[in-house]
């Protein structure tokens, strides 16, 4: 996927039902985790194991291919977290694995993490971007942190597969 800046990024990445977010990225990178789930390593056996069953799910196909989607809320989600989604399904170089998760979404209680937060525990971001007046940041480990409109606490944080860095904008040298 190429690097995209404001809205159309957003619903590029988040959007569960575009096919982008299907394919896998080179060999050798490897995701970003969190509570012991990798994006294009666990799979739903595992998930399962970590988290017990989901509030609900949902399936619908994407380009053909059948995806699911499991929706952890309030107390089945992780403490400190509102809502935990987990998209399954991801096209690699070996074929399409419905089993493997392709992303999930962190949507923690007001307050839990901040800008500081992210930027102590990730680093600076590869790129940043603005949907209307949401602002978020990237990193290509594969992962995207949306801000409040205060800019400073998160509503949301997107885990999925390494991301290519941002392509690079005006002439060649």
């Amino acid at each position: 996927m190429a690097w995209r800046s404001g809205s159309e990024a957003v619903r590029r990445l988040a959007a569960p039902a575009l096919a982008v977010t299907l394919l896998a990225p080179a060999a050798g990178a490897r995701a970003e985790q969190w509570g012991a789930m990798v994006p294009g390593e666990s799979t739903m056996d595992a998930v399962r194991a970590l988290r017990g069953r989901p509030t609900r799910t949902a399936t619908e196909k994407v380009e053909g291919y059948d995806t699911a989607r499991w929706v952890y809320d309030a107390d089945q989600a992780p403490p400190g977290i509102t809502r935990l989604t987990i998209d399954f399904g991801l096209k690699t170089a070996s074929g399409y694995h419905a089993e493997l998760v392709r992303s999930f979404k962190l949507e923690p209680r007001p307050g839990v993490f901040d800008r500081a937060w992210v930027l102590q525990g990730w680093g600076p971001p590869a790129g940043v971007g603005r949907d209307g007046e949401v602002d978020f940041i990237f990193y290509k480990e594969g992962l995207f942190v949306y801000f409040a409109k205060d800019d400073f606490h998160v509503t949301s944080m997107v885990f999925t597969p390494p991301q290519p860095p941002p392509a690079p904008t005006g002439p060649r040298p």
